[in-house]
């Protein structure tokens, strides 16, 4: 009966959301993606999966990654609003990880962890990338080993005090606590499909090769988010090769550039400023603005229009003919276009490269620093 509450609550909540997706589907104000939560997972008294040498908790490697992709995303948008469950090694509760998403009303949640297999010397290896639902494969031994990680990930309510009331009764061991998880019909579901698309494509070839796919699963954590979430499990710390990339800086950053692209990727398309599904009748031409040439080390005003992890060529189709200023900062390449040393005329320029370039805002470039002009 408690569980049952617990779930009709749950399913209260979703609905009111369906409804006002429903509604800004039907010509509301356009809803953009301000609010992402990473939630690095484990933490404190928790350590998570333990490398075989003891020396490497995924505690650590979770926080270091999420750390990295959150100031990412902050250079790279500044007006996106970017929160962690924890930013220190404490331990947070799986009901209030769920809290912090739904109380700041985000618009998307990403959860991440490592996987690991006990009892042996290498094992399975790559990243999984899981949003809700009821595993439903025919693969009996892929089915066994998802529920493995899932039973898992859920048991770390037992580490909370009075877990069996304050959840309700709901035992992560007990097969009959995910029956009302697999009734749920969970209104972000395309929407968190979307995301770990972007996650399984972007993450493919990099620092963990193999990829193990997507797949709906019961977590607790996922099942009391309301807005899109997902959980990536990064690779395995039981496997020497995956483990090897997640210990070490390089593998950490390239996970972390790869979910910021990841994220880049579905900003866009939540935000409608592309939609390949349903492209417009007719493209108008994307305005071309002409720039001035100003000496390096002078002080002068752009349209900043792109952060990437990556460096991209001259020709990419992304800058729609415009000719782009590049800067590195640390190990993310900042764009952009449009720049005079005269504030209005940059002003100007910004206002026509807005239709082509939505997310795109006004910099002041002294020796190189930028900051932001409101």
């Amino acid at each position: 009966m408690d569980i049952l509450r617990n779930f009709l609550a749950v399913l209260s909540a979703t609905v009111l959301c369906t409804v006002a997706f429903t509604a800004f589907g039907q010509g509301a104000s356009p809803i953009r993606l301000s609010t992402v939560v990473i939630d690095p997972g484990h933490g404190g008294k928790d350590a998570g999966c333990i490398s075989p040498d003891r020396k490497t908790m995924e505690k650590t490697v979770v926080l270091d990654i999420a750390t990295r992709l959150a100031e990412k995303i902050r250079t790279g948008y500044p007006d996106v609003k970017v929160i962690m469950t924890r930013s220190d090694d404490h331990f947070v509760e799986l009901q209030g990880r769920a809290d912090i998403a739904n109380r700041n009303k985000a618009n998307l949640f990403i959860s991440i962890h490592v996987n690991s297999v006990e009892g042996k010397r290498s094992g399975p290896n790559g990243y999984s990338v899981h949003i809700l639902g009821q595993y439903t494969s025919k693969n009996r031994d892929l089915y066994a080993g998802n529920m493995d990680v899932v039973r898992r990930e859920n048991a770390v309510i037992t580490m909370e005090d009075d877990y069996s009331t304050k959840y309700e009764g709901f035992n992560p061991n007990d097969p009959e606590s995910y029956i009302f998880m697999n009734l749920m019909q969970n209104a972000f579901l395309e929407q968190s499909f979307k995301f770990a698309q972007h996650v399984d494509r972007e993450m493919k070839g990099g620092a963990i090769h193999n990829s193990r796919g997507i797949s709906q699963d019961p977590f607790y954590v996922l099942w009391r988010t309301a807005m899109p979430a997902v959980l990536v499990e990064c690779g395995f710390m039981s496997n020497p090769t995956d483990r090897e990339a997640l210990v070490s800086n390089k593998g950490k950053e390239r996970i972390a550039s790869d979910l910021y692209d990841a994220f880049r990727n579905y900003k866009k398309e939540y935000d409608g400023v592309e939609s390949p599904a349903n492209p417009p009748a007719k493209q108008e031409p994307a305005p071309v603005v002409s720039a001035e040439t100003v000496d390096s080390t002078a002080t002068f005003y752009a349209t900043q229009i792109l952060v990437s992890s990556k460096e991209m060529p001259s020709g990419d189709p992304f800058f729609k003919g415009n000719e782009f200023k590049v800067y590195q900062a640390g190990k993310l390449f900042k764009y952009i276009v449009g720049w005079s040393t005269d504030l209005e005329e940059a002003k100007k320029n910004h206002g026509l490269l807005k239709k082509s370039f939505p997310d795109s805002f006004l910099v002041k470039v002294e020796n190189g620093v930028f900051s932001r002009v409101n």
